[in-house]
């Protein structure tokens, strides 16, 4: 399946300055361990030494937290998006 993956700020030095890359896959962790191989690096910001996503690093597909589906599990389809949002501290 092909799926648009939205690159947040924080990561784009790792992408060339590039904020969305198409990648196959056809679970959210097949599409993900997709964007490491296209773009070495990316795991270590992503997954912990567990390989789970790191807590403060959300993804999203389409409008819904994969965490409150099938996590890395999820199923993707084709011309879905995923988006990875870093939690960001505020004040």
């Amino acid at each position: 399946m092909s799926v648009t993956v939205r690159i947040p700020t924080q990561l784009r030095t790792l992408t060339g300055g590039t904020g969305e890359v198409t990648l196959e896959g056809s679970t959210v962790g097949e599409v993900l361990k997709a964007l490491d191989t296209s773009h070495p690096g990316m795991a270590d910001r992503l997954f912990d030494e567990s390989g789970s996503l790191r807590r403060f690093v959300n993804v999203f597909l389409d409008d819904e937290d994969v965490r409150f589906l099938d996590a890395l599990d999820t199923p993707v389809s084709n011309g879905q998006t995923l988006s990875i949002v870093p939690a960001v501290a505020g004040g």
